[in-house]
């Protein structure tokens, strides 16, 4: 049981750290929209596009999935 609050602690801190403009997508280098906490405790960083072409897979292996994709259309 121990081991579950650390788990949930964990999460919830992820969830409240801001991604900024020098947080860059793995795959492309563009500034990045997606944070993905791995069930491993590995951490990936996607931009839009590429959080959606892998959207499928992605879900299957995270943990959490922080996604601020809404930021892009907030500034029209």
């Amino acid at each position: 049981m121990i081991q579950m609050e650390e788990v949930v602690m964990s999460t919830t801190m992820i969830e409240h750290q801001a991604l900024t403009t020098a947080d860059r997508c793995d795959r492309c280098g563009a500034q990045a929209y997606v944070r993905i906490t791995l069930r491993n405790g590995g951490e990936l960083l996607f931009c839009a596009h590429h959080a959606r072409a892998h959207e499928d897979k992605l879900k299957q292996v995270a943990l959490h999935i922080q996604d601020d994709t809404t930021k892009l259309s907030s500034h029209v």
